[in-house]
């Protein structure tokens, strides 16, 4: 995964995308209800992750279902991030385009 092709927002970005404050945002980073890139402490979060003012729906389940899996925080996010042909694109445009039942089908699969 290229982060550097990625457009990213800063926590106070996501806060002000959200409605809530940029510790709110931490919190939910915090909860593995979103994430940051890896490497980037909490201070760089996919633009991805959003959509219509609010994080990715389903986004959070994936993520538990990935972790609970032995899934480390690099591996889900290099997961979502992807590409994948027989989808196609990756997890996270999947989840975007409401295309979660398969993703989330996937994860499961791949627990360990």
């Amino acid at each position: 995964m290229q982060t550097d092709e990625m457009e990213t927002l800063t926590p106070a970005e996501v806060a002000a995308a959200l409605g809530v404050s940029p510790n709110k945002v931490r919190q939910l980073i915090r909860e593995d209800r979103l994430m940051a890139v890896p490497g980037s402490g909490n201070s760089r979060i996919p633009a991805d992750f959003l959509q219509e003012g609010a994080v990715l729906r389903h986004l959070p389940g994936l993520i538990t279902v990935l972790k609970d899996g032995g899934y480390t925080d690099v591996e889900v996010f290099d997961w979502l991030f992807r590409h994948d042909e027989s989808l196609p694109g990756t997890p996270v445009q999947a989840l975007r385009d409401d295309r979660h039942t398969e993703v989330t089908r996937r994860a499961q699969a791949l627990a360990f």
